[in-house]
């Protein structure tokens, strides 16, 4: 039986890189013992020998959210091994962005499996877990398109939506026996998630690498990196707040769009138009609609 003074023990997935990596490191030098989860094994044991180089509490897993199975595996047996889970961090997504006339049912079932089953995959595992032993955190790492549209990026934008009801749904649910849910929601982080986005029927977006690729999508030039987005969201645990939004210039836009969501709403066409999207079919249907 785990006792009080043991380290707390934190699964974060995603962890080898980005948020995902900067949690790990930062969560470590806390004083907590990470498991280290991500489908790229040799990054998640790059991240684990970091953390073990200075001189913190580590190991690496290989997993990939969208099995379910193996969800489960890595939940239950960190809880047996160490006696206890405080804190399961499901942070793992990716992004495929595309016109919606271009997306298949594989695409988007690729995105969901990962950025919403993934993640209800870990809260399934982990949930009673943490109601058995009467404590625990659950942080879903979301979006601040949770709380707006995209345009061009409706797979992930419908899995971020999710999040949030998924989130504070059971949020309610486990406040009577000790479990805490959160949803984290970043805006302009810099990160690789632009860099490693699948671009279908977008061959100039494609081809854009680094700043040019994050400039079409309409990120400011400046941005929070993973460090700093690592921080506030392990203050926002810390407070037990039920939805972590930032920077402060996200939770702003969202207030607007609340009481003037066409000013919103334009803006983030603007962005979308910059992008290089398909244009409208020149098909004797089209030519009729707009005539």
């Amino acid at each position: 039986m785990a006792g009080s003074s043991d380290p707390k023990v934190a699964i974060v997935t995603g962890g080898a890189s980005g948020i995902g990596e900067a949690l790990c490191l930062e969560l470590a030098r806390r004083g907590a013992r990470v498991i280290v989860a991500d489908i790229d094994g040799d990054g998640a044991r790059r991240v684990a020998a970091a953390i073990a180089q200075a001189s913190g509490l580590a190991s690496a897993y290989a997993l990939d959210v969208s099995r379910e199975p193996e969800v489960r595996h890595l939940v239950e047996q960190t809880a047996d091994t160490h006696g206890r889970l405080d804190y399961l961090f499901n942070n793992a997504g990716i992004v495929i962005e595309g016109d919606a006339r271009d997306l298949t049912v594989d695409h988007w079932r690729r995105v969901l499996d990962v950025d919403l089953y993934g993640v209800l995959y870990g809260m399934l595992a982990a949930y009673p877990i943490m109601a058995r032993q009467g404590f625990g955190h659950i942080v879903n790492t979301a979006s601040a398109g949770a709380f707006f549209p995209d345009p061009g990026n409706a797979p992930y934008c419908t899995a971020k939506h999710a999040l949030i009801g998924l989130s504070l749904s059971l949020r309610l649910e486990g406040t009577d026996l000790g479990v805490r849910v959160s949803a984290a929601c970043p805006g302009y982080v810099r990160t690789n998630i632009f860099e490693n986005a699948s671009v279908v029927n977008m061959p100039a977006r494609a081809a854009m690498h680094g700043r040019a690729r994050e400039q079409a999508a309409g990120l400011p030039r400046r941005m929070m990196t993973a460090d700093q987005a690592a921080q506030v969201i392990l203050e926002g645990v810390a407070r037990n707040k039920p939805v972590i939004l930032f920077p402060a210039g996200i939770r702003w836009a969202r207030r607007v769009y609340y009481v003037f969501p066409r000013l919103i709403e334009r803006q983030v066409q603007h962005w979308h138009r910059r992008r290089a999207h398909r244009p409208a079919a020149s098909t004797p249907i089209a030519r009729a609609a707009r005539s």
